[in-house]
């Protein structure tokens, strides 16, 4: 029997939401030397253009995953994370999010991560997205690669 991921849209600021973005920003900061906080910034609870997800598994909080506005119809891809592998956690995220990107009215996804974070770039090749130029403050920053999706 396999658990059932419920993805449930939170406050990013939200007391019991803040472990699992912690988590997250300690394990980029252990692989990558950065915690990725700074790309994060500006969280606007009461806009509807922007999306934090959460997936639980039971009770426990395994993972998030957000969309923030780049311009009418375009969202970024943010704090996309799982604590457990191979469970299809990041998918289920990922599909969440793409499902409400189209409601909000984006017709594209952009992200960036890093080169050398293999498995996210091989995981977001696998959901569809194709590598772009780098763009906004990643351009020219060798350590980053951008993709993207177009959801029509």
């Amino acid at each position: 029997m396999s658990d059932v991921i419920c993805i449930l849209p939170v406050d990013p600021n939200d007391e019991k939401v803040q472990a699992i973005i912690e988590e997250l920003s300690a394990h980029l900061l252990l692989r990558f030397g950065s915690d990725g906080k700074n790309s994060f910034t500006g969280w606007q609870a009461d806009n509807p253009d922007f999306v934090f997800v959460i997936a639980k598994i039971n009770t426990e909080i395994v993972g998030c995953g957000a969309i923030r506005p780049i311009d009418k119809n375009t969202g970024e891809v943010k704090r996309m994370y799982s604590k457990l592998p191979r469970k299809k956690i990041g998918q289920t995220i990922l599909a969440v999010l793409e499902e409400k990107a189209k409601i909000i009215g984006y017709t594209n996804l952009i992200l960036e991560t890093r080169v050398n974070n293999k498995e996210a770039v091989l995981f977001y090749q696998k959901q569809g997205y194709s590598q772009i130029p780098n763009y906004g403050k990643y351009i020219g920053r060798m350590e980053a690669v951008c993709f993207g999706k177009s959801l029509t």
